[in-house]
């Protein structure tokens, strides 16, 4: 489905529905300021500070428009919503390489079922074809130091590969999929070490955490009833017609205990035979981390591992085999209800206005989606003295070196860390020892952090190698280093159709 023009409905700190021209005129002035970064990145990436995030620009920004003091607050919260975006806090989100976030400048579609049509179309050859192994750990990949004579039939010149279970294989060529997040913390997989240039790019490239929730009620209580919708808006501004029937956003709520700011969307407008009485909710950073070890107490993911499902402890939380899902479901049920309950038509005694299901999302401590969620382009640690900046100009500061004491996956270095560079690195990958990496952190730039980014990096990859065995180009793919187009930042040249926003792939999808 085409994606309607949303202006969601906008709750502020103490729980009240802004009217419409508050609403859209906040809503609009955040996605401008969105905008503004996009062509202050994309213009001047060369000479942004390295330690300068989203959150600093937005802030100045904010303070030359001298706004009233409430509208500047309401705005800057719902600055706060980007990272449900991004998978990440705005305050960490780099502005050198906010470039490398934008995306679609287009009309957006919503998937509104599932992928798994578009799954079963074009894995269809895969299926009849290729000997697929499900639920099989790869632990070592063991390739030339050089790729040797391309015709050469001795043994060395192959890639093995060994899994967990003990048996191995050989193969001309190996593409390596796996999640950034995975890739960060699996690095002793290869043998010989990756080179260091290779190295150093994935770990400079930072991996998300986005998660979700969906509570499913009885019925979409929310939705305005038929004599409502009869009656117009009798009530003024706040009457329940002047909630969005898709979109809803609570800025950071004082009538919580943590105050964190939610959005969900409403899955009840969806067009049949889709639509559901369900609730989804977007979580990230700190957030996403309280929800995911909430649920994780209760339902631990079924990939966790007792060696490796947490990244920094390497321990899983244990939990009684007999856990049911009235548990999972009284946990989000009693931490959403200060905010669903705002809705239009809630009723605290109606069995109608209290979910029935509930599901979570938990890629945080999940093994095999590299504890989190894709890609995205952070600040180093900060320095001690950040560098002043100035939105206005179109040149700035030099940064200063980021500071060596790096948090675990990341790279302790006084050289600078160019994540552009990083990106193109990873996509070459180490065609020299037949190992390839695709995946959506080596899409080109209009798509990183996207399911489309992901199939156009394989693609890439695909045909490179089809090229090395004299693959027809358009059998195979365009077989450049897997780009289909890139627009902005340093020294990039080129455009390509913009596709794909994050969030769940494709549109917004669910």
């Amino acid at each position: 489905m085409s994606v309607p023009e949303m202006t969601p409905s906008v709750y502020d700190r103490a729980g009240r529905l802004l009217g419409n021209k508050q609403g859209q005129q906040c809503t609009g002035m955040f996605w401008g300021l969105i905008e503004q970064a996009f062509k202050y990145s994309n213009k001047s990436s060369a000479s942004i500070p390295q330690d300068q995030s989203l959150l600093d620009f937005c802030k100045i920004k904010l303070k030359e428009m001298n706004l009233p003091e409430t509208t500047e607050k309401q705005v800057l919260d719902l600055c706060y919503f980007w990272g449900d975006y991004i998978g990440g806090n705005i305050e960490t989100q780099s502005l050198k390489y906010f470039f490398l976030e934008e995306t679609v400048d287009e009309g957006n579609l919503f998937l509104a079922s599932t992928y798994n049509a578009v799954l079963n179309r074009i894995a269809k050859d895969t299926y009849a074809k290729a000997n697929i192994q499900l639920s099989t750990k790869v632990v070592s990949i063991e390739s030339p130091a050089s790729n040797p004579n391309e015709d050469s039939d001795d043994a060395s010149s192959s890639v093995t590969v060994t899994t967990a279970q003990g048996t191995t294989s050989t193969y001309d060529e190996v593409v390596v999929t796996v999640p950034l997040g995975y890739l960060k913390r699996n690095l002793s997989t290869f043998h010989p070490p990756l080179p260091p240039h290779l190295q150093s790019a994935i770990h400079n490239i930072s991996y998300g955490r986005l998660e979700k929730v969906y509570l499913t009620f009885p019925t979409a209580f929310w939705l305005p009833t038929q004599d409502q919708n009869q009656n117009g808006n009798q009530n003024g501004d706040e009457a329940p017609n002047n909630q969005s029937p898709f979109f809803n956003q609570w800025l950071a709520p004082s009538y919580t205990p943590d105050h964190w700011p939610v959005e969900c969307l409403f899955l009840s407008s969806l067009p049949p035979p889709c639509a559901h009485p369900t609730l989804l909710f977007y979580m990230h950073g700190p957030l996403a981390s309280h929800i995911t070890d909430l649920t994780n107490s209760l339902t631990p993911c079924p990939h966790s591992s007792s060696s490796s499902s947490d990244p920094n402890t390497n321990t899983t939380t244990s939990s009684d085999p007999s856990t049911t899902s009235d548990k999972l479901l009284t946990a989000l049920t009693t931490f959403f209800r200060p905010y669903y309950s705002l809705l239009p038509n809630y009723k605290p005694n109606s069995k109608n206005c209290e979910p029935t299901h509930a599901f979570a999302t938990d890629w945080t401590h999940d093994e095999f989606a590299g504890w989190g969620s894709y890609s995205n382009f952070q600040v180093p640690p900060p320095s001690p003295s950040p560098t002043p900046i100035n939105p206005s100009s179109t040149l700035s500061p030099t940064s200063p070196d980021p500071p060596t004491d790096s948090a675990p996956g990341e790279v302790a270095s006084t050289e600078k860390i160019e994540l552009d560079t990083s990106i193109r690195t990873l996509r070459h990958g180490a065609p020299e020892r037949r190992v390839w990496f695709a995946g959506e952190a080596t899409s080109p730039f209009v798509a990183l952090g996207t399911v489309t980014g992901a199939w156009w990096s394989g693609e890439g990859v695909a045909g490179r190698i089809g090229a090395l065995y004299g693959c027809d180009a358009e059998k195979c793919g365009d077989g450049v280093d897997g780009v289909v187009g890139e627009k902005g930042g340093i020294g990039e040249e080129g455009e390509g159709d913009k596709v794909g926003t994050k969030r769940g792939g494709t549109g917004l999808g669910v």
